[in-house]
């Protein structure tokens, strides 16, 4: 028989031996405090990078990686870590779903929120104000000064007849149908694609007065081409209508529009003084003291005033008007009548 003694230090069957129980045990507590290191570790990488710091302008080329933009944004102190941001983009599985554009992406932001920043596209975006009455030339000018567009690049997009088919539009430029408001645009845009976001406000727009067009048995052309000259021919609200009524009533008659804005459009280089050789010449196709009916193409972007004050003129009789010194215009019946008017408010006679 054996005697307690003799069995104190022998493992039972099929037990490990104790110091084998006390390595395991020494390696999960390291496995432990390893893991809760490393994901400390993680967990600080992916923290704000400096919590008082400003933000700062980041562009994100079209074609990126994932890893160029991590190292370009640990580069520039933003994030601590590459490493990290591509990990939990990979975790999330928004690797591959990054906006290409300028960001302002701030430091004190923690990297789930910078990538929510580029996953979501929240690009900086530049206010271009373009008001009622202005060209697709002058439009281009402004989006250059602006840095989103050369000029040059976007005056082809508006005058190519392919584009302004694909965009829906009648004619063959995108004259007129560049809606004047106020936009927020990105850069990195072609200028086919800032033209279409400019279109596509315009046809908006155009949904609520399409059946008023189809009422007056005027296409969309015509529509934007009157109330282009209106916009031109006056910048006071009230007016709009009247200014209207005068055009159809002439158009009514089969009398000539003689618009000297319309003219003035078609005079390359206009140095502001309108001569009579230019109201003389039949070469220029937007002409209307030569030229009968419309001209060949709106002149300007009419504003929503405009377009609905050529849907619903006023009820007059009025074929005349001249501008007074204010501003205002001064309307009449008979050219008699418009003649002492122009005398009176432009010839001080």
């Amino acid at each position: 028989m054996t005697t307690p003694h003799d069995t104190a230090g022998t493992p039972a069957p099929g037990r490990p031996p104790r110091r084998v129980w006390r390595a395991f045990g020494c390696l999960v507590v390291a496995g432990i405090v390893v893991a809760g290191s490393l994901a400390g570790t993680a967990l600080w990488a992916l923290q704000p990078a400096a919590p008082a710091a400003d933000p700062v302008r980041f562009d994100v080329p079209s074609g990126a990686t994932l890893r160029g933009i991590a190292e370009a944004l640990e580069a520039q102190g933003v994030i601590r870590s590459a490493l990290a941001m591509r990990g939990l983009a990979r975790w999330q599985g928004t690797a591959g779903r990054l906006h290409a554009g300028e960001y302002e992406l701030s430091p004190a932001w923690n990297v789930r929120r910078l990538l929510e920043e580029m996953v979501e596209g929240r690009v900086v975006t530049y206010p271009v104000t373009l008001p009622e009455g202005i060209t697709a030339a002058e439009i281009a000018t402004r989006l250059e000064q602006a840095g989103l567009v050369s000029a040059a690049e976007f005056l082809a997009v508006t005058r190519d007849p392919e584009i302004a088919a694909a965009f829906g539009v009648e004619g063959a430029t995108l004259e007129g149908y560049l809606f004047p408001e106020t936009y927020q645009i990105p850069r990195g845009l072609t200028a086919r694609r800032i033209a279409k976001i400019l279109v596509d406000e315009f046809h908006r727009r155009w949904r609520t007065l399409e059946a008023g067009a189809r009422a007056r048995n005027l296409s969309m052309r015509e529509v934007v081409t009157l109330a282009s000259i209106v916009e031109k021919e006056t910048g006071i609200g009230d007016e709009r209508p009247l200014v209207a009524s005068v055009f159809h009533n002439r158009l009514a008659r089969g009398m000539r529009l003689e618009s000297d804005p319309t003219t003035i459009y078609g005079i390359p280089d206009f140095d502001g003084n309108l001569r009579r050789v230019h109201l003389d010449d039949e070469s220029n196709a937007w002409n209307t003291y030569r030229i009968t009916g419309l001209p060949p193409t709106p002149i300007a972007s009419p504003g929503a005033a405009s377009l609905q004050a050529v849907l619903e003129p006023a009820e007059s009789d009025y074929l005349f008007f001249v501008a007074r010194k204010d501003g205002s215009h001064i309307f009449a019946r008979s050219y008699r009548e418009h003649v002492n008017n122009v005398n009176r408010f432009q010839r001080n006679r």
